[in-house]
């Protein structure tokens, strides 16, 4: 294999950096590579290494760039700390210098994304790359997905493009999506076709995809079925704006040969080694269970409820001398903050496979096979060809979540209840946040199918079990929540956005920061697509239900 002079790649890199305001220098990157320029390019270093990046960014600074934002939307987390005097984006003060974290680990993924395909270019003229740059492909589209359902409109398609004015358009979330999906088929092909050649072709390729893969270790049939099964969670989530489009995506889906994520042992969890939450719960003590999910657990007797929470260690939560399960309602008033209400739940995330928050062998979850039923269960109840029994997937799902969690001989038990629904919500700390049997803020929906209800019964079934099994995934918890108004969450106490966001609406959206207004980023163009203000009150483009 030729390898060319380091010096050419690092001038090539260095304009690509000038040109695109890339984040970063370089020269670093390469300085922290192991080995002279040899073994820098004969084992694909200068590529695996980027790449490992782009799986590892998905943690990345997560406390303000996921956990104080969606995570806590989600109804899945919250936290006794009094950030900023407790007023903030908790109780719907958006927090600048939180929030442009979304788009700053954007722009890092982005921009190892450039490397590699620089890289590529300049130093390993004639290899072909397809199945590396599938997998890339995918890896973009999970990153721009999770900043477009928090902000909406997106840098994607032309990141790498910008106008002859420096300034860089954005997709709006509709074009978005579209290109999602549009990109997400390409990936398959490009899997597919390299996945069916013999073991003597695309070897490099091949190597490049084991020594860098995270999640899958080189498994292109995997990524494929992980590309596939992206495709239809998008599909769904334009079920409301887009209803054709809905249903023909989807539809495609189910006819591809790439198949789907149906079984745990295909599940997307990336190998991060100290989960960010590790720390971030247990010694800094920043983040707690969250009262919704709590509540639904608790009313529902849920076996999963030891591997996702520990419980309560403040003796004022104890029902007759015995620790419980209980969780912060977000948006309250914490009083002294820690010292009142750090005693409450931690999370916990012990799966059958191990635990994901553990602080050496940590997971990252990005997509299970509970998913993919449950999302088959809604295709079917809305008619979609190919999805199969509407009950019968509802069913699997929850028996791939027990399976997730270690919690398999409990599903027919559970399966089979028709009665349980949301507890209420009790706060020995102040009763003025307690939610009572009766309040419209807790589900009255069971667990047990019933075929007669009707089909928004249905769906609120589906979804809400659809929640539990997402945990701990906030972003993805919180834009289905937003899609269909499912599960039913608490709503906050404190509202502290200046009458922007309506209490009863909850918040829709995460605004653009100062950093996203004074970027080369064209922010005018993202707030005329985005059809109202920027601010945490309008609607994306497939919320529209």
């Amino acid at each position: 294999m030729r390898i060319i002079n380091i010096k050419t790649y690092i001038l090539g890199v260095a304009v690509l950096f000038s040109a695109s305001s890339c984040i970063g220098d370089f020269e670093e990157f390469n300085q922290q590579k192991v080995g002279g320029p040899e073994n820098f390019y004969a084992d694909f270093k200068a590529i695996v290494d980027p790449m490992k990046a782009m799986q590892r960014g998905f943690q990345s600074d997560y406390q303000l760039a996921t956990n104080l934002n969606a995570d806590m939307f989600s109804g899945m987390f919250s936290t006794a700390s009094q950030f900023n005097g407790g007023t903030n984006n908790l109780t719907y003060l958006m927090m600048d210098g939180w929030n442009n974290r979304i788009i700053a680990r954007q722009r890092d993924t982005f921009n190892n994304s450039i490397i590699i395909d620089d890289v590529a270019k300049y130093n390993y003229p004639g290899i072909d790359f397809t199945a590396t740059f599938a997998v890339k492909k995918i890896l973009k589209i999970l990153t721009a997905a999770r900043v477009s359902d928090r902000h909406g409109p997106v840098v994607y398609s032309k990141y790498d493009t910008p106008n002859a004015n420096g300034v860089t358009d954005f997709d709006s979330q509709q074009d978005a999506y579209n290109n999602f999906i549009n990109d997400l088929t390409a990936a398959i092909s490009d899997l597919q076709k390299v996945q069916n050649t013999p073991a003597t072709q695309n070897v490099e390729d091949k190597a490049v995809v084991k020594r860098s893969d995270l999640i899958y270790g080189g498994d292109i049939a995997k990524w494929a079925k992980l590309a596939n099964s992206l495709k239809l969670r998008f599909a769904l989530r334009m079920s409301y704006a887009d209803p054709a489009k809905s249903k023909k995506y989807a539809e495609e889906v189910f006819a591809s040969s790439a198949g789907l994520i149906s079984d745990n042992t295909d599940n997307a969890l990336i190998s991060v080694g100290q989960h960010e939450l590790s720390f971030i719960i247990y010694s800094w003590g920043d983040c707690s269970i969250g009262a919704p999910i709590m509540a639904y657990m608790n009313g529902f007797k849920d076996p999963r409820l030891s591997s996702y929470a520990n419980t309560a260690k403040d003796p004022a939560t104890f029902i007759d001398g015995k620790p419980q399960y209980i969780g912060i309602r977000q948006g309250i008033d914490l009083i002294n903050g820690q010292p009142t209400y750090g005693g409450y739940s931690q999370p916990a995330a012990r799966a059958a496979s191990g635990d994901y928050f553990s602080g050496t062998d940590g997971k990252f979850k990005l997509f299970t096979a509970a998913e993919t039923w449950f999302l088959k269960a809604e295709a079917a109840l809305r008619g979609y060809s190919g999805a199969g029994d509407v009950q019968a997937n509802y069913q699997t799902g929850i028996a791939q979540s027990f399976g997730e969690w270690g919690k398999s001989s409990d599903v027919a038990n559970y399966l089979a209840d028709n009665v349980s629904t949301e507890a209420p919500y009790i706060d020995p700390k102040n009763a003025a946040n307690n939610i009572l049997a009766g309040d419209s803020q807790l589900s009255t929906i069971t667990i047990a199918w019933n075929n007669s209800d009707s089909n928004e019964k249905k769906l609120e079934r589906i979804i809400t079990q659809k929640w539990l099994a997402l945990y701990p995934d906030g972003p993805e918890a919180w834009a289905e929540q937003r899609r269909t108004g499912y599960p039913v969450l608490f709503k906050v106490r404190k509202n502290d956005s200046g009458g922007l966001i309506d209490t009863n609406q909850m918040i829709r959206r995460i605004p653009f920061t100062n950093d996203t207004k004074n970027s080369t980023f064209n922010y005018a163009q993202a707030v005329q697509q985005l059809g109202g203000s920027d601010n945490g009150a309008t609607k994306l483009w497939w919320d529209k239900k």
